[in-house]
């Protein structure tokens, strides 16, 4: 066999590679650093990211996929042919099959972009998938049988709802709330209390180091520098826990919101199941501290986090490629 099958979760904030029978290959950001007078490309992935923030004027550090779709299809082929590269995809494997990931109730142009994008690296043939599905397969749940599971997949640009049973999607819906944005409400809760400016791998520390959505959950203390507005120098000011959840409420509840409207859409014998089950947490959004109590406490349903929620989608995707004969007739 000259070519092996790729499994692809073309995120926002990550872009995550499987190769059949080798497992998850590739983990880089979703940045691509270019030089804007020649639009030469500088770097991709984790070196593009350092630079986040830190470049001259012209350089600029961009990320090419924005909620969940492609903003900028050049940029994203070059970045998408460069992984495949990297993994050695092309040369090794001569063309192979792609399953590509994508969030749910994106429009036919948006899926037309993505696949456009996996057949220019070279792929024999390329497959689309929704990523709650994927992301449900790859967290360990049978969706195969008639019963209801559910699913929240908070990635970096869109956060992905869905009840799931018989191997297909009963009800979902897909906001463009999720991890970017949780940044740049911290972003913009220091801006206009503290009148300090800070950038977004700031903004992304914090939440992770210190961002909580549940009030009981921590109490955590960290000192931010940036610069300051008043007076254009730089400055620190100390954050508290209880402000980064101040900071992400509105966005969280919004989740919360969609979430409640897809289980009062649900059939009632698979909301049974999913109290009886209670639903699965992935995606990157959903390590923000609180975020499975939160959940939890406003939809009375249990919530368990997934065992490993950065990956679920793209260990879907292996999953899925062991079957890849089940979906050639898509």
């Amino acid at each position: 066999m000259f070519s092996k099958d790729i499994g692809i979760d073309l995120g926002t904030a990550n872009v995550l590679i499987y190769i059949k029978g080798q497992g998850i290959v590739l983990d880089e950001p979703s940045v691509v650093a270019l030089d804007s007078d020649t639009k030469k490309i500088v770097a991709i992935g984790k070196e593009a990211r350092e630079m986040l923030g830190r470049t001259p004027d012209k350089v600029q550090a961009i990320r090419p996929m924005k909620d969940g779709v492609i903003a900028d299809f050049e940029v994203t082929d070059i970045m998408l042919n460069h992984f495949i590269k990297k993994v050695k995809g092309r040369n090794l494997f001569g063309r192979p099959r792609i399953l590509i990931c994508c969030p749910s109730n994106i429009t036919q142009v948006e899926k037309n972009a993505i696949r456009m994008a996996a057949d220019a690296t070279g792929a024999r043939r390329v497959f689309l998938e929704e990523e709650p599905k994927v992301a449900a397969i790859g967290a360990g749940l049978d969706i195969a049988k008639p019963s209801g599971n559910m699913v929240i997949d908070i990635g970096g640009g869109t956060t992905d709802i869905a009840v799931l049973s018989l191997g297909g999607i009963v009800k979902s819906a897909s906001i463009k709330i999720a991890g970017n944005v949780f940044d740049n409400d911290i972003i913009k809760y220091i801006k206009n209390k503290y009148k300090l400016l800070v950038g977004e791998r700031t903004a992304e520390e914090i939440k992770m180091k210190i961002g909580t959505v549940f009030p009981e959950n921590i109490d955590e203390k960290m000192e931010i520098k940036g610069r300051d507005l008043v007076t254009g120098l730089p400055h620190s000011v100390t954050l508290c826990s209880a402000e980064v959840e101040e900071a992400l409420r509105e966005s969280t509840y919004e989740i919360i919101s969609q979430a409640k409207t897809v289980l009062e859409e649900t059939p009632p014998e698979l909301s049974s199941d999913i109290i009886d089950k209670g639903i699965v947490l992935t995606g990157g959004g959903a390590l923000v501290n609180g975020m499975d109590k939160l959940l939890a406490h406003e939809l009375k349903v249990p919530v368990f986090l997934a065992d490993s929620p950065l990956t679920c989608v793209v260990e879907g995707t292996g999953v899925m490629l062991e079957n890849l004969e089940l979906i050639e007739d898509k």
